[in-house]
């Protein structure tokens, strides 16, 4: 049966009586209404109440933003400082002191990046790469690109943790960027003096006379305990004009730093940080201080040369005298005895000592006289003992041998260029690496430098063999073959590459290149591999290359990778951290770490590559050391 009809409306019969303006007839009225709806009627009422309130909530923020823009431009001091407006979490603002460069993108030409499909070395990208950024060059000139910002908050470091922890991601609006890609050089060294200033806040106020700042904690980390950010940051801040901070920290030296403490440290690092950046701050400012610090860690260093084969042990307790090699093993690394020349040798001239010099003399005439070399190429092990190469027919340009080639050339250089065992060695390792190293990927034959292992070519390359394209230009400012340029050139735009084809446009530690046809993309990345350590190597060979040939590009790229930076790894409560993962931009993971070199190297070679004065340590009259450190080419008379 069906229900009886009801009408659809509603009948009121209002009477002569009463006050209608009464607040207690409204509200008898209005209950009397609402009861005399049928049930339906109701209902539909309230669900389009709830309704509206809903839409009303979920568009408030969206029409809010619409009236006060993505951005908010602040006036600081001399700068406009584009920042990325975050609800409810804003980093601490800096000091009236800090004057504030613009945050703005590369050049647009730069931009190459990949289409992000996933993370994994699965990701796909443009068939071309390289040529589509030519063609994007002319599209972006009339578009602007929107890249998502990364400003790291004070509680998102993970320990080698994954991309993926949801509950630690932050989420940054989108910034509309412009293009500036011929930036006025001025503004470009004013952000390079904000980067340091950044690092330097968060040094001071969390890790001040320690080794290492952990800017997501806010702690310290301790690797000597002599204060390894501080010591190798000085001759930067000499050098970006900081005097203020250079004073703090030369007060540090003069009152705090001491070498006599019961603690083992590593020679090589000891001896490129610590010893090579109290020489150079010596000679920059003239202020003896410093030579006394550098003459007493020398001396604290010498018992690692007293082995029986005179190639010096790893590591050696500065406060007892005593020198040993790692536990596990009685070898070195080649790198780390071949890499410590320039300062030894520097620390003889100034003190007349000839202990120094003649130690590590010593170990080169060994290494020079070595078999097991392959090409002019050597392994990376050398035994203490017997001062044999070991774990032979392994041959790289990275780790645990890359700084030799460096040093074969630099030492040739900064004694005047009469070594010429030293520059033979050079030239004959150069040869080994265009014959047995150098390869080509696919799909657009980037040169590239691999690794040899018992006569298996491996596609894989080092971040740290970014250091070769401003070696080989270097030598070719001092003389040596033209196509050592040419070959500088083309390794350059591999490195760059290595930043720009990853998503964040920061590079790996390792890559490894494809060289089958049919491959789409140019750089796989391993998972292990992803993380960036802020190195220096990429933004040192850019500074080399744009110092000889005056290419703007070069300063570009520079510019794009300290964009980068800035958006990837810069912590809101000072300093910068180290990101496990440049495949991912939405959360790069941060580690927790700021190594020293990154004030020390990284920041020095920005500020370098954006100097238009090329007086500014002359090439022609400085040499730099591994940790960029610059001491002085010797006289012919000397």
């Amino acid at each position: 049966m069906h229900s009886p009809s009801r009408k659809d409306f509603v009948s009121l019969t209002f009477t002569g009586s009463g006050n209608y303006n009464s607040k207690q007839w409204r509200r008898q009225s209005c209950w009397r209404k609402w009861k005399q709806l049928s049930r339906l009627q109701r209902n539909l009422i309230l669900f389009t109440v709830a309704l509206m309130l809903v839409c009303g909530i979920a568009t408030y923020p969206a029409v809010t933003e619409h009236f006060r823009g993505l951005t908010v431009v602040v006036k600081e001091d001399e700068g406009h400082v584009l920042k990325p407006v975050i609800p409810e979490v804003l980093p601490e603002p800096p000091s009236a002191k800090q004057k504030r460069a613009p945050h703005k993108r590369g050049p647009p030409g730069l931009q190459n990046r990949l289409q992000k499909k996933g993370t994994g070395s699965d990701i796909q990208v443009e068939e071309n790469p390289i040529q589509d950024a030519k063609k994007a060059d002319k599209e972006e000139g009339e578009k602007p690109l929107v890249k998502r910002g990364a400003l790291i908050e004070a509680d998102q470091a993970t320990e080698g943790g994954t991309a993926k922890e949801a509950e630690n991601k932050v989420d940054v609006p989108a910034v509309e960027q412009e293009d500036h890609s011929h930036e006025p050089e001025f503004d470009r060294l004013e952000a390079v003096r904000d980067a340091f200033r950044h690092a330097w806040k968060g040094y001071k106020e969390f890790a001040w006379g320690q080794d290492e700042l952990r800017p997501i904690s806010k702690s310290y980390g301790e690797w000597f305990g002599l204060g390894l950010t501080l010591i190798d940051a000085l001759d930067t801040m000499w050098i970006l004009n900081l005097r203020e901070e250079f004073e703090e920290a030369k007060t540090w030296v003069s009152t705090e730093l001491s070498f006599n403490k019961n603690v083992d440290v590593n020679l090589f690092e000891s001896t490129i940080r610590i010893l090579g950046g109290l020489l150079s701050t010596y000679h920059l400012t003239g202020d003896t201080l410093f030579l006394d610090k550098a003459k007493d860690i020398g001396t604290r260093l010498m018992p690692a040369f007293n082995t029986p084969s005179k190639i010096p042990y790893s590591d050696v307790n500065i406060g007892k005298g005593t020198a040993h090699p790692p536990r596990w093993t009685s070898d070195s690394t080649v790198a780390e005895v071949t890499s410590i020349q320039l300062e030894f040798r520097e620390l003889s001239r100034l003190t007349q000592d000839t202990r120094y010099r003649a130690a590590v003399d010593e170990v080169m005439q060994k290494v020079h006289k070595l078999e097991g070399k392959q090409d002019g190429l050597v392994p990376m092990f050398i035994n203490t003992n017997s001062g044999q190469f070991t774990h032979l027919g392994v041959f790289t340009l990275g780790a645990r041998a890359d700084s030799y080639y460096e040093y074969l050339l630099k030492q040739w250089i900064q004694g005047g260029q009469k070594e010429t065992e030293l520059l033979e060695d050079y030239l004959q390792a150069l040869e080994g690496v265009k014959k047995n190293l150098l390869k080509k990927s696919s799909p657009n034959s980037l040169t590239f430098v691999g690794e040899l292992s018992h006569g298996q070519f491996s596609p894989k390359m080092d971040h740290l063999v970014c250091f070769l394209p401003g070696t080989l230009a270097l030598g070719a400012h001092h003389g040596l073959p033209a196509d050592h340029m040419e070959l500088a050139k083309q390794l350059m735009e591999t490195c760059y590459q290595m930043y720009a084809q990853m998503e964040t446009g920061l590079s790996p530690e390792i890559v490894h290149f494809n060289m089958h046809e049919g491959s789409i993309r140019d750089v796989d990345v391993k998972l292990a591999d992803r993380h960036n350590l802020l190195r220096p190597e990429t933004v040192e060979s850019l500074f080399y290359l744009y110092r000889f040939t005056k290419d703007r590009k070069y300063r570009d790229w520079g510019w794009e990778i300290l964009q980068n930076f800035n958006k990837y790894t810069k912590v809101s409560t000072g300093g910068y951290t180290s990101i496990n993962n440049v495949r991912d931009p939405e959360y790069p993971s941060p580690r927790d770490k700021m190594e020293s070199f990154f004030l020390g190297e990284t920041l020095k070679y920005f500020y370098l590559l954006f100097s238009d004065d090329p007086e500014l340590l002359s090439l022609d009259k400085y040499v730099f050391n591994t940790e960029a450190h610059p001491l002085p080419i010797w006289s012919s008379a000397e």
